[in-house]
């Protein structure tokens, strides 16, 4: 099968690795200017991932793919969708990545249905893992979604192997929503460690799970979708692990260290406010690392904040 991969950043170049060593023909695609994609033009790695011979680099997007695995910064899809509408448009998307839309809260697979309409064929590819651990030979669990079962069963035929172990996943709004929040609750784990508090840790993993499911709950998904793989499932990935950008990009909020650039989950929590206002479902959480990043709230305040709330049952 003729695979492209749109975006090559760390996860997109491992994307079109791993399909390569599936047997696929896959092909990276990247902007002409693009760092990455000059890195491997020049040496075929960007330090992360080595791409063999085999797999094809371009800057023109064709539509002859009979798959388009897409794995680019959230905020940019709609963009990518609009500039490139004829060649994926009818052809199964795959969105490899994680967030919601700024201003709209909108779930990144509605996004590529907005755009390039209702039939359009899409799926999400979600769950813990990391490419430094996937490229030495670690396996792990992922989910592939979609409201097509059809696409849904040929996806998880297409791709599963030794390093991923694929579950079928039965709840889109659920799986999209935990995904994107997972990102939030890693910046909260890595604030936590900023300020030296790491056993916090099972009670953030507690109350971050039950905040993401009474939002799957309010949006119409099924709340225990945030247990599985998509969120709580994803959190030893997220939460504990020293690849994790987002626990990285927290710690470096607290202790003032620099960071190359913003974690995913920075954009997201903007989004989770949104859905805040929309259905009424408290996130202090969320709230919390929102104020944080965007209201310059102490961090330690802003715990303290969330110890002073209201006493309540757990459940």
């Amino acid at each position: 099968m003729r695979v492209t991969v749109i975006g090559c950043g760390r996860w997109g170049s491992f994307l079109a690795w791993y399909a390569d060593r599936l047997g696929h023909r896959a092909e990276l695609y990247g902007r002409e200017t693009s760092a990455h994609m000059k890195a491997f033009r020049e040496t075929r790695t960007n330090g992360l991932v080595t791409l063999p011979p085999s797999v094809g680099l371009t800057s023109t997007l064709t539509g002859k793919a009979e798959i388009m695995l897409v794995s680019v910064d959230s905020q940019s899809l709609r963009g990518l969708l609009r500039a490139h509408a004829d060649a994926l448009g009818g052809r199964p998307v795959v969105l490899c990545m994680k967030g919601l839309e700024i201003g709209t809260g909108e779930r990144l697979s509605r996004i590529v249905t907005d755009e390039l309409g209702e039939s359009q064929p899409v799926a999400v590819w979600i769950g813990p893992g990391h490419v430094q651990e996937f490229t030495r030979g670690v396996p792990n669990c992922m989910v592939i979604d979609s409201e097509d079962e059809t696409l849904k069963a040929w996806l998880v035929e297409a791709f599963s192997g030794e390093l991923i172990r694929f579950y079928y996943g039965r709840d889109l709004i659920g799986n999209e929503i935990g995904a994107a929040a997972k990102n939030v609750v890693g910046i909260a784990a890595g604030v936590l460690d900023g300020l030296g508090l790491g056993t916090l840790k099972g009670a953030l993993m507690s109350r971050g799970t039950r905040e993401v499911a009474r939002l799957i709950a309010a949006l119409g998904g099924n709340e225990l979708s945030a247990y599985g793989l998509c969120h709580l499932g994803d959190y030893e990935a997220t939460i504990f692990s020293p690849y994790s950008h987002n626990r990285r990009f927290g710690e470096c909020v607290v202790t003032g260290e620099p960071y190359g650039e913003l974690a995913a989950g920075y954009y997201t929590v903007r989004a989770l406010m949104d859905l805040e206002a929309q259905t009424g479902v408290e996130l202090p959480i969320s709230r919390a690392v929102y104020r944080v990043l965007y209201e310059r709230a102490d961090p330690r305040e802003a715990l303290d904040s969330l110890f002073s709330r209201s006493l309540k049952m757990e459940f």
